[in-house]
């Protein structure tokens, strides 16, 4: 068989980017994208991003390979710009709006953006951050995405820092001559994601278009994802793409619900309103609508894929109470979407709600595109124990890992290792079945005794409480344990009788073993949280270092007032 060989009709350089020609082919007077009282077919919406995509790489000069930013909440032009930015050969560089200017201006730095779309309510934060470029350092030219629902107008003074609006692209831009830039190689990068801000330091990992192809119809396969689902943005499109949804949906000639801000109430009208069959949202979502005021039945099963940290068992069993279908996932934005998951089985269907729950609370095992997932020693790199109870680190193989972090070879040395795997930081255990579950973050586990206690299943104990609306529970410095487990609390709303700590802790004393049990805990309005819902327990363990508590005396330099 040596005649029989790769060629260029069997070996087309895989992209995600053809799922748009496909749905404007397919789904083309379909609904593509709502927004308020606007919405768009997928003939539309593939004509308008084949106009941005030909200004891009004509009038705006951006050259093959270049960076192109995006700083915009989850609104038509930010989906859109997932694909017309890397339809002009860049690539794409989706920034979270809620980053300050100082953070803003060093990831348009590092990655030399060349131009930068501006939602009309980020325009002074952006302005601000490219004012902090050193002099004689290049600014990217900025497009402003303007927006009349906001209410909000700018000075003359705004305006005139940009080259023009996105609907001038839109009006100005060929969608007859114009080709879209395909990649030469698969391997070609697409995007450019910083990390989610969980840590201190956030990286920027860079994908191809290979692993982007592969991660969204690994995603859509794994979900179960139909034909033409009305899908609910509540998770940000500028937190992995979306986990991939925001090309996945177009593969599968779906709606689009935009929306720039949300809650409960909100989520749960436009449930009712457009008929939502499919979201994305991280737990501390879910917390809110098992929370909301108007939290009723639903008239549909809305399927939910959670993911981000994982979800206590009790709020899975809140929230499908109401009828949504949970479906829990496991990524990272150096893998951009789903590449573990809780894949369910029918003879579970028979167990108690509750067992249910907390089966589907693990994180399960890998999806069909992965490779290989295993739980292994950080140290040695062999495999824990299938016992569930041998804490290790989650290590991955798959076409949809990250190239590697951006002008940054030592870090990405660190977690893709000569040893064939990606080590992503997570600490979970392997049950008996083949299901991993997560633990903890290698760097939030709390050593207390010697003894490995997992902040998430204590967190877990506190949710189940009928009064915790939000726990996180981090590491305190302790002379003679060396750690103990130190907890936050938020409360719901509206409570009449609010329990005591004394409380709190006699009832994680009757769900966890005794080393496990929080030696405080310290009662807040908010926990500080990144813009997709994940805690940030660096944040909470510098808080825990100004407090001056000691675990000896049980007392805290400022007193357990509310705070």
């Amino acid at each position: 068989m040596e005649e029989l060989k790769p060629r260029f009709a069997n070996s087309c350089p895989l992209t995600p980017l053809g799922f748009l020609e496909r749905a404007a082919t397919v789904y083309g007077d379909c609904i593509s994208v709502v927004y308020d009282d606007l919405s768009y077919t997928w003939s539309q919406t593939h004509t308008r991003c084949l106009r941005v995509a030909s200004c891009i790489e004509s009038w705006l000069g951006v050259k093959k390979g270049q960076v192109v930013s995006v700083v915009a909440p989850n609104v038509p032009a930010m989906y859109e710009l997932n694909f017309a930015v890397p339809m002009a050969g860049v690539v794409l560089n989706n920034i979270n709006t809620r980053l300050n200017a100082v953070t803003i201006s060093v990831m348009l730095r590092h990655s030399e953006s060349k131009l930068v779309f501006v939602d009309q309510l980020s325009v002074r934060l952006v302005l601000d951050a490219v004012s902090l470029f050193p002099k004689n350092t290049p600014t990217p030219l900025l497009v402003l995405i303007a927006d009349n629902i906001t209410g909000e107008n700018l000075t003359v003074e705004d305006r005139e820092h940009f080259v023009c609006c996105y609907e001038d692209l839109v009006e100005k831009g060929d969608d007859k001559t114009f080709k879209w830039v395909r990649p030469i190689s698969e391997w070609d990068p697409i995007v450019l994601n910083y990390t989610s801000g969980t840590t201190s330091s956030p990286k920027g990992v860079v994908h191809s278009h290979r692993s982007v192809f592969v991660v969204t119809l690994d995603s859509l396969i794994d979900w179960g994802v139909p034909k033409q689902p009305v899908y609910l943005w509540t998770l940000p499109m500028f937190h992995a793409n979306g986990w991939g949804y925001t090309w996945g949906i177009a593969a599968v000639g779906g709606t689009n619900i935009c929306l720039r801000r949300f809650d409960g109430e909100i989520i749960f009208n436009l449930i009712r309103r457009h008929r939502v069959t499919h979201m994305c949202a991280a737990p501390i979502v879910l917390n809110m609508l098992s929370n909301s005021p108007n939290a009723e039945p639903l008239p549909n099963p809305v399927h939910v894929m959670t993911g981000g940290a994982p979800p206590p068992a009790a709020v899975l069993l809140r929230t499908e109470s109401l009828g949504f279908v949970i479906s829990h996932g496991y990524g990272m934005t150096e893998m951009l979407g789903v590449v573990v998951s809780c894949a369910w089985k029918r003879e579970w269907n028979r167990l108690p709600a509750t067992e249910q729950a907390r089966l589907k609370s693990r994180q399960g095992v890998r999806t069909a595109a992965m490779m290989e997932v295993d739980v292994v020693d950080p140290n040695s790199g062999v495999s824990v124990k299938r016992d569930g109870l041998t804490m290790g680190e989650i290590v991955l193989k798959g076409s949809s890992i990250m190239l590697g972090y951006l002008k940054n070879s030592a870090a990405t040395a660190k977690c893709i290792r000569a040893d064939g795997w990606f080590y992503t930081g997570d600490m979970a255990v392997m049950h008996p079945d083949g299901y991993l579950e997560i633990k903890d973050r290698s760097k939030d586990v709390i050593i207390s005794g010697g003894e490995n206690v997992s902040s998430v299943e204590v967190e877990s104990a506190l949710y189940s409480h009928p009064a915790v609306d939000e726990a996180a529970v981090v590491a305190c410095p302790d002379e003679y344990w060396g750690e103990t487990p130190f907890a936050f609390v938020t409360l719901k709303k509206g409570m009449r009788v609010r329990p005591t700590e004394k409380e709190i802790l006699e009832y994680c004393r009757e769900k966890l073993a005794h080393f496990m049990v929080p030696k405080v805990v310290v009662f807040r309005d908010k926990l500080p949280k990144t813009s997709t819902g994940k805690i940030q327990k660096f944040t909470l363990k510098e808080i825990v270092k100004t407090m001056g508590y000691s675990s000896s005396s049980s007392s805290y330099g400022v007193g357990r007032a509310r705070m």
